[in-house]
Formats: structure tokens, C-alpha cells, sequence
């Protein structure tokens, strides 16, 4: 992976992280989604006449990754209402890289080294033990174990559909803008069909806050389709996850929250994954 790219990725993980840092509204699940993918769709449909229109052969690729992306968000939302956030998250994160690598491996023949493999699986794990409560006996529910295999697996394909189309279409911006066009459009129609008129009402005063995060969140991804036209797919999206690793020294010395033992811990392995991939 070229140094550009891997600092571009890197950048985009502590955008990831900053705009969940500055998400911390009332509203509920549903809302808070509708309300990030509303922002970035209208963000991007205001940006498209700047940037080139995708190859024809790559439109069907945008649809799809729509669908993946809407679907992903709903799976999410589902298994937040049957799960502990430091139950799902983990699972639903980080498993996704290591199911793009050994696509990437055995199904797209794209060359990674034992190295690279190991950088992968060190970022999964250390993304796992950040967010999950060991020594808990408290057993996941079975609703929310499936829901969250079911979002790491959108996230997974969505990630691997994103890497192959925008590679097609000629312009990573384009293939970028179109998708979340798509995605904002089917997510607000999900949302309305769930939570009815009032919904618009109900965002009114997190407008301000919901801008700033969907235009971060649109930043964060937009680097990340660039990236998968220049590097593995699988070395990008493991990267992207270190936003963990972000959001926990934003939460410690920005807003003086304590870390265990365990999440430093977890930090470390994270670091020593990031180190992997640059030897």
C-alpha cells in the first residue's frame, strides 16, 4: 500500500471516529441513522455536477452497494435492539475484514503476504477486544448474535461491491456521490415507512450536529472507495476499522473519559497491526 494511501485511510478512520464522537444526541436508533444517511445524500447530490458520471458498466454495481449499504444500516438497528453495543459492535466490526480478506484471497487473487494477513487479523481482533466484555457470563441473545453476523456480512460484501465497482467505473467520487445518493434515498424511505411524519420533526434540532457528522461520515467513506481502487481491498477496509482505536483517545483526552486495562490492551494490538501492514 502506497504511504499516501495509508495515511488517507488512517485520516479517514479518525474522521469515522469523530463524527460517532460528535453524534451524541437524544434521538432514537432509527432517527440518528436516517438522519447521518439524509445528510450525506443531499450533500452528495449537491456535489455530483463537480465530478465525472460513472462508466454504464458500473451502475448496476452503485444500485447494489445501495441496497447493501440501507440493508447494513437496518441489520445494525435490529441488532442494537436486541444487543449490547459492546455486544454487537465487536462481532458486526470486526469480523468484517478478515471475511474481505480471505474473499480477497481465495476469490478475487489479490496478493497479500503472511505479513499483511497477520495485520488484518491483529486490527479484527484488537477492534473485538476494544468494544466486548470479557470474563462477562452474560450470553449473548440469539436475535442479536444473528442480526450482528448479518451486518458484518453487508459490511463485508458491501465493502468487497464497493472496491470492485468503483474500480469499474472509471471515478472512485463519482461511484462515491451516486452510491450515497442512492442509500439516503432508500434509508428515508425506510425511516418513514418506521417511524411515520413525525420524523422530520423529531431531527429539526440536531441538524447542526447531524451536518457536521454526515459530512465527516461522507469524508471517512469517500477516502475509503478511493483507496480500494489503489490498494487491497482487504488492507483498506482492516485499516478503516482502526477507528476504534480514534474514538478511545478522543474519548480519554477530549473528553476525559477512563480506559481499562483492556482497552488499552486492545489499543496496543490495533498499534501492532497498523506497524504489520507498513513492514
Amino acid at each position: 500500500m502506497d504511504l499516501l494511501v495509508f495515511f488517507a485511510v488512517l485520516a479517514g478512520a479518525a474522521m469515522h471516529a469523530g463524527w460517532n464522537a460528535l453524534v451524541k444526541t437524544g434521538l432514537d436508533r432509527t432517527t440518528s441513522i436516517f438522519l447521518l444517511a439524509f445528510i450525506q445524500g443531499a450533500i452528495s447530490l449537491a456535489l455530483l455536477p463537480f465530478f465525472a458520471v460513472p462508466l454504464a458498466a458500473s451502475w448496476l454495481w452503485i444500485a447494489v452497494s445501495a441496497l447493501l449499504h440501507t440493508g447494513y444500516k437496518i441489520f445494525l438497528i435490529r441488532a442494537y435492539e436486541h444487543g449490547d453495543l459492546s455486544q454487537v459492535y465487536p462481532l458486526a466490526r470486526g469480523s468484517a475484514p478478515l471475511i474481505v480478506a480471505l474473499v480477497g484471497i481465495f476469490v478475487l487473487a489479490e496478493g497479500m503476504t503472511l505479513s499483511k494477513f497477520a495485520a488484518v487479523c491483529a486490527i479484527g481482533l484488537g477492534v473485538m477486544l476494544m468494544s466486548s466484555k470479557l470474563g462477562s457470563a452474560e450470553a449473548m441473545p440469539r436475535k442479536a448474535l444473528a442480526y450482528a453476523l448479518g451486518t458484518a456480512l453487508f459490511t463485508a460484501t458491501y465493502t468487497l461491491v464497493d472496491g470492485l465497482g468503483a474500480r469499474i467505473s472509471g471515478t472512485a467520487s463519482g461511484f462515491t456521490l451516486w452510491m450515497f445518493v442512492g442509500d439516503g434515498v432508500l434509508m428515508t424511505l425506510y425511516a418513514l415507512f418506521v417511524r411515520g411524519r413525525g420524523l422530520f420533526s423529531a431531527v429539526r434540532g440536531n441538524l447542526v450536529s447531524g451536518t457536521a457528522a454526515g459530512a465527516l461520515s461522507l469524508g471517512s467513506y469517500w477516502i475509503a472507495i478511493w483507496a480500494f481502487t489503489l490498494a487491497p481491498i482487504a488492507l483498506v477496509a482492516a485499516l478503516r476499522e482502526t477507528s476504534v482505536l480514534f474514538a478511545m483517545l478522543i474519548a480519554v483526552f477530549v473528553l476525559g473519559e477512563k480506559a481499562s486495562l483492556q482497552r488499552w490492551l486492545a489499543a496496543g494490538v490495533i498499534l501492532a497491526g497498523i506497524v504489520l501492514m507498513r513492514l
